[in-house]
């Protein structure tokens, strides 16, 4: 066989660079030396630029194949970098149009240039140029031009936006991604460096650790604060569980059986810890969330906002804008003393006037998310002691009126659902992120007294004085100095805020949501007057009631919020009475509860609950004339009502569509049933299923769907100390009761009066037994 050498004795001078250029040469050198090809600029020079007349490669493959021979090993890259500015310009137009109102002619291309960059090895040679100085064994590691390492990130990044895989590839390399990390250190290239991280994140396929991430600590202590905002879009990623979806995951079923395979801590909840013990974290978040930002001048700052969320993609295409805009000023003043001329540029041209609130409100959607995601974490505690030490809640309330709630009023207000993903402007973002995150500060915990000022503290005591019963401890305990300031407090204003809500209005399931939090746990009647005061109960009804609002989440919301302020307050019961004076508004009442009891049961739970306790205290004159006088005590009071209730309660679920969303109807058929045992009327109710069952010309399958979601619940809720708890503080029925009730329903004695199995016919027994042990 000829050798490579003897072959090439017979091409030399100008027949050598012809053989050389021939794509039947190279495949022959390749057999010969075993070095086939690895990417396309391999191919001869003169079949690249034939093909790319045709093709409309725009001379990319060439530009690439001169960047190859240009940045090899000990080269000055000095001629590389001046390939990859070229190369930059062509790609930037691309991946600009995909943000802006040309998407669509962008991705209409054939051949768009970012994917020929990739198809010709540019993505790979970019990663290995980056990564170049960490492969030395010098102890004094060579240091890439800033310039440089810019242009190769914002390429990388064009790619990513542009064409589809290229940022799954990236993300597929933990070396790359955490070299990347790395490179946040030099403020220059921290902004391309971040833009490209979180995208990479975005789709990576398993969570990245951040104690992986080399000197984390040191890396997040040297961020300003403008990075370290930047850096929380990044955290987000890190921090959150990832979204299921919408499918069976998200049952109870599935999820009990995802904990019992993996009993150890998330990489969300341990990345949760890694970043709370970084010094002066949380300190920093709650500064930035809380710091001024100048007032925007004229009533278009809200058209603005809107013409400009469309464009943008995040904060950090914003500020890459602004650090544009501001080299461009430095640039125009040293190259003329004219003032017009940066005027005119077509970059400042664009930038509307209101640019820096909206960079200041993106910055602070990000911070809140990521304390929103620590406050509903395991070190839940630890969070909140350290927001309320660093005034957070203070902060915010000083803000209210200024940014969070401005009186300005959108346009075209779009309904947009709970989903905390939605593709929606910054304005409302921010207020979304804003009301999730009181949500979880007031949720179940004693910080919640955090929200008023003095005098509405103050208040409260006033209220449980005149009420002669005693303060709630938490309030005793709220430590003064760390409450809100001014006129109103932060639930105050909201309040406020909430009663202006256009009916259907997506923020109304917000801030009913963040409003019944701070009612939740155990039901206090000072906090429940506090609001009724306000006028809150006639709110509710009017928007359940008179207001058309059609929307299921904001109505849900409103029903939970109604339970939770009506739940054994005799005097929320006479307003309501007072509101609902007409047959004809209670049966639009009634009609909304029975259109989605999924919906509605938390409501009913409560009435029903109030009813019991009311019913033990007929030594109180009042308590007797608002049971004798309101129409919704008087209707839940009849038996054939509360049975209504309970046979569609039971109906609407089983253990294999149980989820966190329709639990709740479980437990509230449970409550009924522990009262009807506490009257010794058990056998009564559970009798009425049976008769009901062959009424329907079905029996055995609701008393035995019925007992397959009680061994359910004692699967449930035996294990879980959060959730027990909140079943009892909402019920005032201690958990023994609960527990004691589900053993009695379930006992196997068909003797006993009280257990399911008694009302089954034996052919009907276990039916969907087999379902349950699968």
């Amino acid at each position: 066989m000829a050798t490579l050498k003897g072959s090439e004795t017979h091409c030399t001078g100008a027949k050598q660079r012809n053989c050389k250029s021939n794509i039947v040469f190279k495949l022959t050198e390749s057999k010969i030396t075993g070095q086939t090809f690895s990417r396309g600029t391999q191919l001869p020079s003169g079949l690249l630029q034939e093909r790319d007349k045709r093709a409309k490669w725009q001379g990319i493959p060439t530009l690439l194949q001169n960047l190859y021979e240009s940045s090899h090993p000990n080269s000055d890259l000095s001629h590389a970098h001046g390939l990859i500015k070229v190369l930059s310009s062509q790609l930037s137009m691309e991946a600009m149009s995909f943000v802006t109102e040309d998407r669509k002619t962008a991705q209409e291309s054939t051949f768009p240039n970012t994917h020929t960059f990739d198809l010709f090895g540019g993505v790979h040679l970019l990663v290995e140029l980056l990564m170049r100085p960490t492969l030395t064994m010098q102890k004094k590691k060579p240091k890439m031009n800033d310039d440089l390492v810019k242009d190769c990130l914002s390429v990388l990044y064009n790619c990513c936006i542009c064409t589809d895989g290229v940022t799954k590839s990236l993300a597929a390399r933990d070396d790359f991604v955490l070299f990347l990390f790395t490179l946040m250190t030099n403020k220059k290239t921290f902004l391309q460096t971040a833009t490209l991280i979180e995208d990479i994140l975005g789709v990576k396929k398993e969570m990245i650790h951040l104690e992986t991430i080399p000197n984390l600590s040191g890396l997040v202590q040297s961020f300003d604060q403008q990075q370290l905002a930047n850096f929380c879009r990044i955290l987000s990623v890190t921090i959150s569980e990832p979204d299921l979806g919408n499918d069976d995951k998200h049952t109870l079923l599935a999820k009990n059986a995802q904990q019992k395979r993996n009993s150890s801590p998330s990489r969300a909840e341990v990345n949760q810890v890694t970043l709370l013990n970084i010094p002066g974290f949380i300190e920093r978040l709650c500064k930035l969330a809380t710091r001024k930002v100048s007032e925007a001048t004229g009533a278009n700052f809200l058209q603005e906002l809107e013409e400009w969320y469309t464009w943008l993609d995040n904060a950090l295409v914003l500020d890459a804008l602004m650090q544009m805009a501001t080299e461009e000023a430095e640039q125009s003043s040293t190259e003329s003393s004219d003032e017009g001329s940066l005027a005119t540029s077509p970059l400042r041209h664009r930038l509307p006037p209101s640019m820096k609130i909206v960079h200041e409100i993106m910055y602070k959607v990000e911070v809140l998310y990521v304390l929103c995601v620590l406050l509903m974490g395991r070190q839940r505690n630890q969070v909140h002691k350290m927001l309320a030490e660093f005034r957070l809640i203070p902060g915010l309330n000083n803000l209210f009126d200024k940014l969070i709630w401005r009186k300005y009023t959108l346009s075209n207000h779009v309904v947009h659902g709970q989903n905390e993903n939605c593709d929606c402007s910054p304005e409302i973002s921010f207020k979304i992120q804003f009301l999730r995150l009181l949500q979880s500060f007031s949720d179940h915990h004693e910080n919640k007294y955090l929200l008023l000022n003095s005098q509405e503290l103050n208040e409260l005591s006033s209220i449980s004085m005149k009420a002669n019963i005693p303060e709630v401890e938490a309030l005793v305990n709220t430590d003064r100095s760390l409450v809100c300031d001014g006129k109103k407090g932060l639930l105050t204003r909201l309040l406020t805020v909430m009663k202006r809500e256009p009916p259907d209005s997506s923020f109304r399931f917000w801030q009913a949501r963040a409003v019944e939090s701070f009612l939740r746990g155990a039901t206090s009647y000072a906090d429940q007057m506090f609001l009724l005061k306000r006028g809150l109960l006639e709110h509710i009804l009017f928007c359940i009631i008179d207001s058309g609002c059609t929307s299921r989440d904001v109505l849900q919301s409103y029903f939970d919020l109604l339970g939770e302020l009506m739940k054994f307050n005799i005097d929320a019961f006479k307003r309501f009475n007072k509101y609902v004076n007409t047959a004809e508004k209670f049966q639009a009442f009634l009609t909304q509860i029975n259109s989605s009891l999924v919906d509605s049961n938390m409501l009913v739970r409560c009435i029903v609950l109030s009813l019991d306790r009311f019913q033990s205290q007929t030594e109180d004159v009042k308590v007797v004339e608002v049971l004798s006088e309101c129409c919704l005590l008087s209707y839940m009071a009849r038996m054939e009502n509360r049975l209504a209730f309970l046979f569609r309660l039971v109906n609407i679920i089983n253990v294999q569509t149980l989820t966190q969303e329709n639990v709740s109807c479980l437990n509230t058929s449970l409550v009924i049933l522990m009262l009807a045992r506490r009257k010794a009327k058990l056998p009564f109710y559970l009798n009425a299923l049976r008769e009901k069952e062959y009424a329907e010309k079905y029996p055995g399958c609701l008393l035995n769907n019925f007992r397959n979601l009680l061994r359910f619940w004692q699967c449930h809720y035996l294990n879980k100390d959060k959730d027990s708890t909140c079943l009892e503080n909402s019920s005032c029925i201690p958990f023994s009761y609960w527990k004691e009730t589900v053993s009695v329903l379930l006992g196997s004695d068909r003797t006993s009066l009280c257990a399911i199995a008694s009302y089954i016919d034996e052919p009907f027994m276990d039916l969907d037994r087999d379902l349950l042990e699968d």
